[in-house]
């Protein structure tokens, strides 16, 4: 719900950016006209009127798209944003490249501090970007494979995702350092002055930094429509999963579980579209990707290596893959990957009960991140404690088995 309206967010900015809309203070437009954020999640406000008017069209597009099926909706839309989301992309680096300062930021983004490396914080970081860069937790992998034909190399598939993904990211941050470097140059301070963290990256630095760079209205045109795009790209594979399940479960027809769904979710973004939306969308990305993806990841390693014949699942990719998988995955699926994930999980959990997250109160915390967590957790054991009505379960799935 709450990913919507950052798509809402930099739709909007997309069309600022033709005018440089946020004028010579894009920290001030930001916070205190365009989202005009309240003093506390408490105080929800009014509902900003150009970031509903976004989320209407977001939700349209995400609608429209899945309403007319997988082949002729999901497959082709995407065939058509990523060609284009890898060009957008490949333009701003290219552009980003040429501007003075450019090799100050590549240096900064390619020199390892590898002091880091000992903090569990990076650690929390890392496995929470990489959940969801994958999608990792949200059953976008199971929904999708399950359109695969039953033959599918499976294996040498899932390393291609991994690795054209995290180098996908790779060399887009030289976009994103190339610019954070020219900023730094023109305003004569040092790089790690003007870097800024998650949405102020996006929506102040960024801003900040076109507003210097010759032609940057057409370079924050490019840089907010690839990120409309990206993030269309993402919401469509989301809603895809939740459908795919209800679709093969309950037998109920696809148009109008389409329909519903949207309404339903555009209905509950709304709330991100206050004033108070920024720390509602906070505080619910945090317990989403910080604990409830995790804990999803820990649920999944354990009833796939100890309630499935993990071996009998190896011996079957090894057949149909040309990457042949050893006892070393079964390792990792049973053991490590579970061990890791849960220290962290504890780790994390024991830092922010000590100090609770972003300087919240603890009844904001439990009432918007804890609650919405439980509810997913209920509202997902309720779907799945349902008895089946198509014979997906038993054959196979779609793609016969």
């Amino acid at each position: 719900l709450y990913y919507m309206v950052i798509i809402s967010w930099c739709l909007n900015y997309f069309f600022l950016s033709f005018s440089l809309g946020w004028g010579d203070d894009p920290d001030s437009y930001f916070f205190k006209t365009f989202l005009e954020v309240s003093s506390g999640p408490s105080e929800i406000g009014d509902v900003k009127f150009p970031i509903l008017a976004g989320l209407v069209v977001i939700w349209f597009i995400n609608w429209a798209i899945l309403y007319r099926g997988v082949q002729r909706g999901v497959e082709l839309a995407n065939k058509i944003f990523m060609p284009l989301l890898f060009a957008l992309t490949a333009i701003l680096v290219l552009w980003s490249l040429t501007l003075d300062g450019a090799m100050t930021g590549i240096k900064a983004y390619l020199t390892p501090d590898f002091s880091k490396i000992s903090k569990p914080q990076v650690w929390i970081d890392a496995y929470s970007q990489i959940f969801f860069t994958l999608s990792l937790g949200f059953g976008i992998m199971i929904a999708y494979a399950s359109y695969l034909p039953s033959k599918t190399n499976i294996t040498k598939n899932a390393l291609l995702t991994a690795f054209i993904n995290s180098g996908f990211s790779i060399f887009a941050g030289f976009a994103v350092f190339s610019v954070l470097g020219f900023m730094a140059v023109s305003q004569g301070k040092d790089i790690s002055e003007v870097v800024s963290q998650s949405i102020g990256l996006a929506f102040v630095a960024y801003p900040k930094a076109v507003s210097l760079m010759p032609g940057g209205n057409l370079f924050g045109a490019i840089f907010f429509l690839c990120l409309v795009v990206a993030g269309i790209s993402s919401s469509i594979s989301i809603i895809e999963a939740f459908t795919a399940a209800m679709v093969d479960k309950f037998a109920v027809r696809r148009e109008i579980f389409i329909t519903v769904i949207c309404l339903i979710g555009f209905l509950g973004s709304i709330m991100f579209t206050t004033q108070a939306g920024l720390f509602w969308l906070d505080i619910v990305d945090h317990f989403l990707t910080h604990y409830g993806l995790i804990v999803v990841g820990i649920a999944e390693c354990v009833l796939v290596g100890w309630f499935f014949k993990l071996n009998v699942v190896r011996e079957h990719l090894n057949k149909i893959s040309s990457i042949k998988l050893g006892l070393w995955w079964d390792i990792l699926i049973k053991y490590f990957v579970p061990l890791v994930l849960v220290i962290t999980l504890i780790w994390d959990l024991s830092k922010e009960l000590k100090e609770p997250y972003g300087g919240y109160s603890w009844a904001s915390l439990i009432s918007i991140g804890v609650d919405w967590i439980l509810l997913t957790l209920i509202a997902a054991f309720a779907i799945a404690s349902r008895p089946w009505k198509t014979g997906h379960r038993e054959t196979g799935g779609r793609s016969g088995g």
